[in-house]
């Protein structure tokens, strides 16, 4: 049995995407951000940060998003998802496995500041302005990529996809995509596969978001 400890929207549907992607059926446990169950006593003890997705399979409980991703693509290398320690692409794999992390954590920031302040006087313009600028900066190497090829590894589909996959649900809440056609590209050509729809299907209705935009207001 595979069970994922999943929040809708979060960094959880990157593991729900690749076991779809590998055709694993999991048993989706869903939490909520907001009411407390990610610091319950039975939770923290699959994930001792409170933070989702923490995954049970093969008789072990995994916890992180690149953790589980690489474990993953390398306990079930038959599908394909990820890079061999010979492969060519193994440095490129690891670096855009982790690069979707530099991202996410810019998104959580901006998450905090727009979304899950209690006191929305709280905000810092400055810090809105900083975070939004910096995820824009980390979108221009994948622009740069998904120019040369259609997805992050030039071989093709993999796991960092998943990773990244992500990312791009939330980051267009924060930065407006007009100047990255090729990444626009790339997110239709993920949005299409049927592996991300059946995992979109699944991951149920995102509660963060209110408006389609995020932006600060000078003035």
């Amino acid at each position: 049995m595979i069970r994922l400890h999943h929040v809708a929207f979060s960094r959880s549907f990157r593991v729900l995407w690749l076991l779809s992607e590998m055709g694993l059926d999991c048993d989706l446990v869903h939490y909520s951000i907001t009411d407390g169950s990610l610091r319950q006593p039975g939770f923290l003890e699959k994930s001792p940060a409170g933070r989702v997705p923490a995954l049970e399979i093969d008789g072990r409980v995994l916890f992180e998003s690149g953790a589980i991703t690489e474990y993953l693509c390398e306990t079930r290398p038959e599908h394909g998802f990820g890079r061999a320690p010979a492969s060519s692409e193994r440095v490129p794999w690891l670096e855009w496995l982790h690069y979707a992390e530099t991202m996410a954590h810019l998104i959580a920031n901006l998450n905090l500041q727009w979304v899950f302040l209690r006191d929305p006087s709280m905000r810092s313009e400055t810090l809105l302005k900083i975070e939004a600028k910096r995820l824009a900066n980390t979108l221009k190497p994948l622009e740069e990529t998904l120019l040369r090829q259609d997805y992050l590894l030039a071989s093709g589909f993999s796991g960092v996809d998943t990773m990244m996959g992500y990312n791009l649900l939330a980051a267009p809440y924060f930065v407006r995509l007009d100047p990255f056609p090729a990444l626009r590209g790339y997110i239709e050509r993920i949005r299409a596969r049927p592996a991300y729809i059946a995992a979109r299907s699944l991951d149920g209705e995102q509660k963060f978001y209110t408006q389609d935009f995020y932006e600060v207001v000078d003035g």
